[in-house]
């Protein structure tokens, strides 16, 4: 430590100070809410995976981000934020070096590098949205003694816009430590009807149990739960739809109404649905609350039951929200009781025995000025921290520090991991995985030919195109840096 120069010490001291204070003095706790009363609910608690403590820098800012009210556009804008840092730390580096020459050449080699640093973000945004799943997200910690917990909405390869298997979405569910879900994959329930039998035959564990569903797409999207009989939803109208549903002893959400509004709320109310999705947090945490509050009035008055739409596609957020349903003695019921338990309650529309469990580590704000939401999303992040974590970060920071200072000290070492020579290898690494992700998705799309399902072939498509011209574009920068070496203008 006494080798590092005191402007080091300064920022890295500074750092440290600014996480403490921001994790002590402006702690924001993260919790379980009601969707409904905004209160906490002691009965639920988090758990922080030990993985994502050991690497709090590198799971802890992109699963905050992945969590965002609006993640696909603040994490875009965030990469956005990264690459104006970027050009900012170029210009000032070049202005710094009096030599024209040289100058001249670190200008050039930033210019050359910039299409490689975009390659890279690409690559961030497609891990943050399309792998998330695999990261060690916060999970929630089910104390509630009376109190399962559901999701009503969910989708597998066997929806059109699934990525996702029956097998991964079962067991992504009990990671999430769910006790039941309905798979409701677009226009099909044949697929789940076979699933749901598996599992009653002992062929996987009862636990999450697995009941039948459809999203029901005409007016608006509706969740059809706890289908019993395989029927033809195609051309039908909404009024037989939800008929048959009911005669069959299932009960009829309506999902996420809030997005298009396409018939009123009375329309729906007139069909005899059971109720409304008050929350989904498929695209957005929580949308426009002139709305909610809408639906929520609505429903109240009508009598009709809120829920939580998960709505998981195996793709996007990581898991933030629950239906939290009062089964007594649920571990004594069999399958069939369980199911029953479930829908009993949704056609009762007994919003007591429902409540809506909403993961809260962050102050609702609108979608206004979204640019500028990554730094107040930074800012946030580290208003969070728990202890453990603030020494995570102390420890990463001062490791790389002294790193860094080694490196400096060796001038091999220092050519071999000069910037302008890590950042095209970077850009060559990541273009192998988008062309290895596109490889994946191009052979699964072969798998599913014969269904609905065409995002596999259209993501593959999209990401061999970027991926080709990515991997040609950073194999020839990388070729060329190491050919003619960079580190002497990068250390000036």
């Amino acid at each position: 430590m006494n080798k590092l120069s005191s402007i080091k010490k300064v920022v890295w001291l500074s750092l440290v100070a600014f996480i403490i204070i921001l994790a002590t003095f402006f702690h924001y706790p993260v919790q379980i809410i009601d969707a409904l009363t905004l209160e906490a609910l002691p009965d639920f608690d988090i758990h922080i995976s030990i993985w994502r403590t050991l690497f709090e820098p590198f799971i802890g800012i992109p699963l905050y981000f992945n969590r965002s009210i609006y993640p696909i556009e603040e994490i875009q804008f965030a990469l956005i934020w990264a690459l104006i840092f970027f050009v900012i730390f170029s210009v000032v580096k070049i202005l710094k070096i009096e030599n024209k020459q040289k100058r001249k050449k670190l200008t050039i080699a930033r210019v050359v590098v910039l299409p490689v640093i975009g390659g890279l973000l690409f690559a961030i945004f497609v891990i943050l949205v399309f792998l998330s799943r695999f990261f060690p997200a916060n999970t929630i910690v089910n104390n509630a003694e009376d109190t399962i917990l559901v999701t009503t909405h969910s989708h597998s390869v066997f929806s059109h816009d699934g990525l996702i298997s029956q097998e991964n979405l079962w067991k992504w569910h009990k990671e999430n430590n769910f006790d039941a879900f309905f798979i409701t994959d677009h226009a099909n329930h044949k697929k789940t009807f076979e699933f749901v039998e598996k599992q009653r035959k002992s062929a996987f564990a009862v636990e999450p149990l697995v009941v039948t569903g459809e999203e029901y797409s005409a007016s608006n999207h509706l969740s059809l739960l706890g289908l019993k009989n395989k029927f033809v939803t195609k051309g039908m109208s909404d009024e037989t739809v939800v008929k048959a549903v009911h005669a069959n002893g299932g009960a009829v959400i309506v999902n996420h109404w809030f997005d298009d509004e396409n018939k009123s709320l009375e329309y729906y109310r007139d069909l005899g649905v059971d109720g409304f999705e008050i929350e989904n947090t498929a695209l957005e945490k929580k949308y426009n609350r002139k709305l909610y509050h809408k639906i929520k009035d609505f429903c109240e008055k009508n009598n009709l039951i809120m829920n939580g739409g998960l709505d998981f596609h195996g793709y996007g957020n990581v898991c933030s929200i629950w239906n939290g349903m009062e089964i007594p003695e649920w571990n004594k019921l069999d399958p069939i009781e369980k199911e029953e338990a479930i829908l009993s309650i949704i056609r009762s529309r007994d919003q007591s025995k429902l409540k809506i469990l909403l993961y809260d580590d962050r102050s609702y704000y609108t979608p206004d000025h979204l640019f500028w939401s990554p730094i107040i999303t930074l800012i946030n992040y580290f208003r969070t921290l728990q202890i453990f974590q603030i020494l995570s970060w102390v420890i990463w920071m001062f490791f790389f520090l002294i790193a860094g200072n080694k490196i400096s000290e060796h001038q091999k070492s220092s050519n071999l991991f000069s910037f302008d020579k890590i950042i095209p290898v970077l850009g060559l690494m990541s273009a192998l995985f988008i062309l290895v992700l596109g490889a994946i998705y191009y052979l699964k799309a072969e798998v599913l030919v014969g269904t609905e399902n065409d995002i596999f072939m259209e993501y593959s498509t999209i990401l061999f195109t970027v991926g080709t011209i990515f991997i040609v574009y950073s194999g020839i920068t990388t070729f060329l840096r190491f050919k003619k070496g960079s580190n002497e203008i990068d250390q000036q």
